[in-house]
Order: structure tokens, then C-alpha cells, then sequence
């Protein structure tokens, strides 16, 4: 099947490499950005440069009205992957919560005004995986985050409030709209530009030197090329309204990215790796006068495992091996410039 699709939040990290693959299977893709004067040019030949019966581009912001009924025009699904993320840790937590709620809301909104068929959310594992005590557990689609955890910090709260608000909106007014989202882990993989997504910084972090040594962290780790083949299938298989998917490989220490980056990289680009993990009395020092680390001091020492065998068994969704994401993913970062080796 292939009808017109809306992909939200373009010029993302996941939006860009959906984009391609939807228009390789013959979708008809509209994607909003924020500023199309500054973006579609750039987009286009991100995507590339699509004819302009198959692509077109659209100015709309996850707080404004303007331009949403627009971009939804004669589309049959919606991917909404356009979320807030903040590069600093946020003054107050809404700053994050408020545009993730609103803005997925508002997507919907003009979505069932449209004549949408199938919504599918880009969710995260933030909305599924924290918010527990133990050091140690796996987690499935069927998982919640507990945002009532002390623990809990703004970005990890916004999507998880976004997603239950998202569910509760389509139950309560969705009409006949299915609805369906996909929680990806932390994505890797190659980048397009030096504008890539926060979740690439570690790797970035890992070879430049700014990490030293590795703070006794992990994430679970999955290719950005699985995780938009995953939308697709969720935008493409009938039957599967309501469900959720975990989009995700294996959770992998700092320490342990960072030895897939000494082998197999050349050692001339690793010289800056990590060899060694950071101790925990002084990631205690560092919180006391960096907000981002204090943001993340209670997810030290944590595995958070992912079951994804759902996505597998009702999709046939598989992903490729963790160590082409990351090793893919810095090889691009040094090719691109981003970082100096």
C-alpha cells in the first residue's frame, strides 16, 4: 500500500531517514518543518530531491494552529516524530511537557479533522522504561514510566505524558482513527549533517574527549534505519490499531560503546576513547555544578533492558547488530567533521 503520508518534524534525526524510505515505497510524503524558507532545500536533497508531486514541505509548529491543516490535506496517515528535546536541561520541567502534550494533541486534532486513518506516534523508551528503583530489569510494550518516581527528570516526564494524553485523546475522540506508537531506545547510526539528533552526541562525546572516562551508564541501543522501518510497518499493517512497539537492540554501557569504538575503528580515531569508567563519587562532585549530569545522577549504575520480541512477532521487525549502528554512526561523525580525529 501506498497513499499520502505526513511526516511531522522533517528535519529530525528519525523524520529524515522515514522520509526516504516512505518515498521508496512509493509513498506520497508531506513533512512539516518549522522554517521552510531555511530547511526545504536542504531536506530535499537530504531525501533525495524528490519530485514535487511526491514531496512537498510545510511550515507548522507544534504550538501554533498555523499551517497544520494545510500540511494534513488529502493524507490518509500522519508520523508524528516532531517532539521538543532541549539541549541544556530546562529552567522548569514544562518547558518540555507543555510542547510535547500540546503540540502531539494539536496533531491529532487536525489529523481527525482530515480524515486521517492511522496515527502513528513517535513515542520513546523514556515513556516506558523509568521511574523503577531496582538496578537491574527488562522492560516490555506493556511497561510504564512512573512520572510520580522522584527520579524522574523533565524529558524522560514529556514523553511519557505526551503518549498517555495522546492515548486518552483518540479513546475519548478519535472517532474511527487508529492510532498505534513506536518507543525507540537511544538512535544511532549514520548522520546526514552535522544538525544530528541529541541521542548521537554520546558517541560524539566518546570520541572527541569530552567524556575521559565513562560514567557507569547505559542505554538501550537501536539503528535510526530500524527505527524508521518500524514506522513504516506500523503505518502500513491493517490490524494493529492501539498497539505499541518497543523500537530497540541491546542496552549497552558507556564503557562498552566505547570498546566497540577502540576495535573497531582505526586507533588513530580513538585516541580520545575511554578506557576506563568514571567513579561514582565523581559523578557525585560533577552533579553538584552541572544540571545535566544532576539530571541523570540516579540512572548510574541502572540496566534497563528491552524486550522488542512484540515488534518482532507482529511485524517481523528485526534489527541489525548494535555494533554496525555505532561503529556507522561515528564514521559519519568523522567524515562529516563533526568530530576531528
Amino acid at each position: 500500500m501506498a497513499g499520502t503520508v505526513l511526516v511531522t518534524g522533517g528535519t529530525g534525526y528519525i523524520a529524515g531517514e522515514l522520509i526516504r524510505q516512505l518515498l521508496a515505497k512509493g509513498w506520497t510524503v508531506h513533512a512539516t518543518v518549522r522554517d521552510v524558507a531555511r530547511s526545504e532545500a536542504k531536506l530535499r536533497q537530504r531525501v533525495g530531491n524528490p519530485p514535487a508531486d511526491r514531496f512537498r514541505v510545510f511550515a507548522a509548529e507544534l504550538m501554533d494552529d498555523a499551517g497544520w491543516a494545510e500540511a494534513m490535506a488529502g493524507c490518509s496517515h500522519v508520523a508524528h516524530v516532531a517532539s521538543p528535546i532541549a539541549a541544556a536541561a530546562p529552567r522548569h520541567e514544562d518547558e518540555m511537557i507543555v510542547p510535547a502534550r500540546e503540540g502531539t494533541l494539536r496533531a491529532l486534532r487536525f489529523a481527525r479533522a482530515a480524515g486521517v486513518t492511522r496515527f502513528v506516534q513517535t513515542s520513546s523508551m523514556a515513556a516506558v522504561a523509568y521511574g523503577r528503583s531496582e538496578k537491574a530489569y527488562t522492560v516490555t510494550e506493556r511497561d510504564w514510566t512512573n512520572v510520580d518516581h522522584p527520579d524522574i527528570y523533565p524529558y524522560v516526564k514529556s514523553k511519557t505524558i505526551a503518549e498517555r494524553a495522546a492515548r486518552d485523546w483518540v479513546a475519548a475522540e478519535g472517532g474511527g482513527m487508529e492510532f498505534v506508537s513506536v518507543n525507540p531506545a537511544m538512535v544511532l547510526g549514520p548522520v546526514d549533517d552535522p544538525d544530528f539528533s541529541p541521542s548521537v552526541e554520546v558517541v560524539k562525546q566518546l570520541l572527541d574527549g569530552s567524556m575521559p572516562m565513562a560514567p557507569d551508564l547505559g542505554f538501550a541501543v537501536v539503528d535510526t534505519r530500524d527505527t524508521a522501518d518500524l514506522h513504516v510497518r506500523c503505518l502500513e499493517t491493517p490490524g494493529i490499531a492501539g498497539e505499541r512497539f518497543l523500537a530497540s537492540g541491546r542496552f549497552m554501557k558507556l564503557i562498552e560503546i566505547a570498546g566497540v569504538l577502540r576495535r573497531g575503528l582505526p586507533p588513530e580515531q580513538t585516541r580520545k576513547v575511554p578506557t576506563r569508567v568514571m567513579p561514582n563519587w565523581m559523578v557525585s562532585i560533577l552533579a553538584l555544578v552541572n544540571a545535566g549530569v544532576r539530571s541523570i545522577k540516579a540512572e548510574i549504575g541502572k540496566s534497563r533492558n528491552v524486550d522488542p520480541g512484540h515488534a518482532y512477532d507482529v511485524l517481523g521487525w528485526k534489527t541489525r547488530a548494535e555494533e554496525d549502528s555505532i561503529l556507522d554512526c561515528a564514521r559519519s561523525l568523522i567524515a562529516k567533521g563533526v568530530v576531528k580525529v
